[in-house]
């Protein structure tokens, strides 16, 4: 079995969903008592969201670069990191180490191509459902028509993220307006909803869309069980 490093701790609620899903899979893929071989490296996400805030993108490539090439010394065959908006210094990280970043994007494109969609909707942070390091990978590789929420939906969705999930808060109301966006979305045409931040499925039941959801945390985490078992 091959060792799976994980850059976790952006938030450390995510970081814990993956632990379990990535273990559970193997359990149901070998029976017994097998789980995964994996080694975490976390960081304080406190520092993260402030060099966030202030754009500090390079700085945050060259902090995760150093995780993951610490990770790889430590005997990881491949490295996931358990977030999708830190995808946007993914390019740093995997130039830093020579064993493979399992992309959570190209993961889930490939999931919804096998699944006959071109027309998506995208939930996650601003950044990731504003800039092109996500979407670019969407459509530019995969050929995905991809829709965002409107601008004051997109505010509330990563002010939900941010102040609500990250601290391991779930409120019912927060749930509505999750729901209602996704409606939204739909009614443009949305033939399925990226769940585009690790902590949304936190919150989101697959009852609170008319259209497939695609649950990044779970596609990347049976990404890693594949490849950790090949």
């Amino acid at each position: 079995m091959k060792v799976i490093g994980l850059i976790g701790g952006m938030s450390w609620q995510s970081s814990l969903e993956y632990y379990r899903l990535i273990n559970q899979l193997v359990q149901q893929r070998l029976g017994g008592q097998n789980n995964a071989v994996t080694l975490m490296s976390t960081v304080n996400f406190h520092d993260i969201e402030q060099m966030q805030r202030e754009a500090r993108w390079d700085e945050m490539g060259v902090l995760l670069a150093d995780v993951a090439q610490r990770l790889e010394r430590g005997g990881a065959d491949f490295v996931i990191l358990c977030t999708n908006t830190m995808h946007r210094v993914a390019p740093a990280i995997q130039r830093a180490v020579s064993i493979p970043l399992i992309h959570i994007a190209s993961a889930t494109a490939d999931r919804i191509q096998r699944a006959g969609l071109q027309k998506i909707g995208l939930l996650g942070t601003k950044f990731t459902m504003e800039q092109d390091f996500y979407k670019g990978i969407l459509t530019r590789d995969y050929g995905l028509e991809v829709l965002i929420p409107e601008e004051a939906e997109r505010n509330e969705i990563h002010r939900i993220i941010y102040d609500e999930l990250c601290l391991g808060t779930v409120r019912r109301e927060s749930r509505r307006t999750y729901a209602q966006i996704m409606r939204d979305l739909e009614a443009r045409g949305a033939q399925g909803i990226i769940l585009g931040c690790t902590e949304i499925t936190l919150l989101v039941k697959a009852e609170d869309s008319s259209v497939a959801q695609f649950d990044t945390t779970l596609i990347h985490a049976e990404r890693a069980v594949e490849l950790a078992l090949e």
